[in-house]
């Protein structure tokens, strides 16, 4: 199994990933279209030439990161990659010097493991304003905010 950039041909993919647990209310589903235009963002999980996760960083402004759509396939989890996926997404946020990373999850013992820790919503004003607005959740999230200082 080998992480890795995504390329546009695993954008389909991806998608059915998002898809699945979409539809179970683990992630926020994400129109194909958005997918493709934000490709650069997603590292991807390859086993046996096949897409088993995914996990986007999206950069928001100088200083603040996002780890969003973090998804492994069902008959693969507990096998690491999603630790896998985080970790590449907090390294490409220390190359790029982004000093903080949060992510909105229903989760968050396993964030807590990297060092995440948690944060009240009104302390991340842009997501809330970006995509927590137009989420169907939207105002009453079952999700944890929680930041990382990168080093």
């Amino acid at each position: 199994m080998i992480i890795r950039k995504a390329k546009l041909t695993d954008v389909k993919y991806i998608y059915k990933l998002i898809l699945h647990f979409s539809k179970k209310g683990d992630v926020i589903p994400r129109p194909l279209s958005e997918l493709y235009e934000k490709v650069r963002e997603f590292f991807v999980a390859e086993e046996r030439d096949l897409i088993i996760g995914a996990c986007a960083l999206h950069i928001l402004w100088e200083d603040l990161a996002e780890i969003r759509s973090l998804v492994v396939s069902e008959e693969n989890q507990r096998r690491g990659i999603g630790k896998k996926l985080i970790e590449a997404a907090i390294k490409e946020a220390q190359e790029l010097g982004i000093p903080k990373i949060f992510v909105l999850t229903t989760n968050p013992q396993f964030f807590k493991r990297f060092g995440f820790n948690e944060v009240s919503k009104q302390e991340l004003p842009q997501k809330v304003w970006a995509d927590c607005i137009r989420c169907s959740k939207f105002p009453e999230c079952n999700e944890v905010p929680m930041i990382l200082e990168v080093r």
